[in-house]
């Protein structure tokens, strides 16, 4: 019998390894890497108590060597995405009935468990799968991971103490409830945390989850799933499946049970799952969640009173960490013109001092898109740049496949502030950089605000409080996340709640609590200690 009222202290953020030369965590994260290299891995789906293999296998090779195998995953078909839904569907009961305090632990030891012993594997699946620097890996797959684990623990204990008043004579009370039927969870390659905060978020309020991770994801998902195992996980609470979308959506979009859907990735999907959910509104028990964090054409607005060096550092860290694979990385830069000479020059100098190659030389700064797919869009961008009137190549624009998907940072400069690659999304290391005329600060603002569809982050650099405050006016709704004199990525759980509007998302702040309520639905219960036994009111005696 579930008894008392548990205090669960506010979390910390957890630190951030450095790996310098001959620290203990960099030795055991480079033979962990030599490890997983040495092996061919076999990876399953996981469906209630099943590891299923079907025989038919997809290749993962690093983006950076794509000459190597890491391992084959089992492929399905919608023969899996029903025997999933089923399995989360038989989970349900005894999973939202379990005490509340039990289904926080589960989450809390996986925290653990990757802040220890499996740091290096979360990290180092992450690196070779999607090509990730140690650094960026770390912030992601080890710290943002165990953050959002324990964060949200925190944030939903906060929620269920929220309680409503009461009267004389009565008892009032909400009781936070999972949704009814299942959570779909759809999670890009770009963030490992993602990967895992999408199905364990929903699953965390006593939701039951059909989990489908980009294939490009595939080797540091099924890592995080063992971990998540190995905490205690009940099967069938969260169930990974390798499928294609398409098929995902039929089968899971025309089920009377389907709940909600917990989503990342293009805009586009998004907008196609939000069609079809409408479409078979009719044949749902009740209305879908659907929270979905899309996509983003980042900006950083200077102003011309900004440091240059303040403002180079935030564009080359911005722009190009992780390949300019983040939607939250910065992609277009409005310049005053009286700072063009000078930000112009130490991005070229920046760029030109990037080491750039595999993850496994902790040197490299660049490593490789993610896949020839991505190579290929990113690249036809910049030829299409070289050969315009309107724009040029000003550092980097080289592109080669041969050993992996290398595409070497690059700026373009441009003469039209609705130039092509200042409003289109390329998820990739290219940054827009526009030059506005330093007196039409103002009008600038307007332009910005005006140029893209996104809304998800951006920055303003300035040393001039009148302009800073004149920004966040102007572009209030131009980024749901807005940072001043810093580069426009780097959410931290707990710190930055992260998300955005237009059509960068519903705004569902992952990393807060607000993301949480999406998972619950609320009963109020009003209980009356001694009832009325007459109809009628005293107002109704004569006089």
């Amino acid at each position: 019998m579930n008894i008392g009222h548990y205090s669960l202290p506010m979390p910390v953020n957890e630190p951030v390894l450095t790996y310098v030369p001959g620290s203990s965590e960099r030795l055991r994260l480079k033979a962990v890497l030599a490890e997983l290299k040495s092996e061919v891995a076999d990876i399953p789906m996981y469906i209630g108590d099943k590891e299923v293999r079907t025989g038919k296998t997809t290749e993962i090779r690093p983006p950076h060597e794509h000459s190597h195998i890491l391992g084959n995953f089992h492929t399905g078909d919608a023969k899996h995405v029903k025997m999933a839904i089923e399995a989360a569907l038989e989970a349900k009961s005894s999973w939202e009935s379990m005490p509340w305090e039990s289904r926080a632990a589960i989450f809390l030891k996986a925290a653990d468990l990757i802040a220890g012993r499996y740091r290096p594997y979360m990290n180092g699946t992450t690196m070779l799968g999607q090509s990730k620097t140690v650094y960026q890996a770390e912030i992601d797959s080890a710290c943002e991971i165990i953050d959002f684990l324990r964060f949200n623990v925190h944030f939903l204990s906060e929620i269920y103490k929220q309680q409503p008043i009461s009267a004389p004579g009565t008892h009032n009370r909400l009781e936070y409830r999972p949704l009814e039927g299942f959570i779909l969870a759809v999670t890009p390659f770009n963030f490992t945390a993602i990967g895992g905060n999408l199905p364990a978020s929903a699953a965390l309020c006593g939701n039951t989850v059909v989990w489908k991770c980009a294939n490009t994801q595939v080797y540091s998902a099924q890592m995080f799933m063992r971990i998540l195992k190995e905490a205690g996980l009940p099967d069938g609470v969260i169930n990974l499946v390798y499928v294609d979308g398409p098929t995902l959506g039929d089968v899971c979009f025309k089920h009377p049970q389907f709940a909600g859907v917990h989503f990342t990735g293009s805009t586009g999907v998004f907008n196609q799952m939000w069609k079809t959910i409408g479409e078979n509104i009719g044949k749902y028990q009740s209305y879908p969640r659907i929270v979905g964090e899309t996509g983003g054409k980042d900006f950083v607005m200077v102003h011309p009173s900004a440091n240059p060096d303040v403002v180079a550092t935030a564009l080359l860290r911005g722009a190009f960490e992780f390949q300019g694979q983040k939607c939250s990385a910065a992609s277009r830069a409005y310049i005053p013109s009286n700072l063009a000479v000078a930000v112009r020059k130490k991005l070229i100098a920046g760029i030109k001092g990037f080491s750039m190659g595999t993850v496994e030389d902790f040197t490299n700064f660049i490593t490789a898109v993610i896949d020839e797919k991505s190579f290929t869009k990113i690249k036809s961008y910049i030829d299409s740049a070289k050969r315009s009137t309107k724009a040029k190549v000003i550092a980097g624009g080289n592109c080669d496949k041969s050993a992996g998907y290398f595409i070497e940072p690059t700026v373009i400069e441009t003469t039209d502030p609705k130039y092509v690659t200042m409003c289109e999304e390329i998820f990739g290391p290219v940054l827009t950089m526009y030059v506005y005329p330093e007196k039409k600060y103002s009008e600038t603002l307007q332009i910005l605000d005006e140029t893209s569809p996104y809304a998800l982050t951006g920055a303003i650099i300035s040393q001039d409080r009148e302009a800073i405050d004149e920004a966040s006016s102007v572009l209030k709704n131009a980024a749901g996340n807005f940072y001043i004199n810093d580069k426009p990525t780097g959410a931290v759980v707990g710190q930055q709640p992260f998300g955005g509007a237009r059509a960068s998302g519903t705004n569902d702040k992952a990393g807060f609590s607000i993301n949480l309520y999406r998972w619950l639905s609320v009963r109020t219960i009003k209980e009356t200690f001694d009832p009325p036994t007459d109809y009628r009111y005293p107002f109704m005696q004569p006089d």
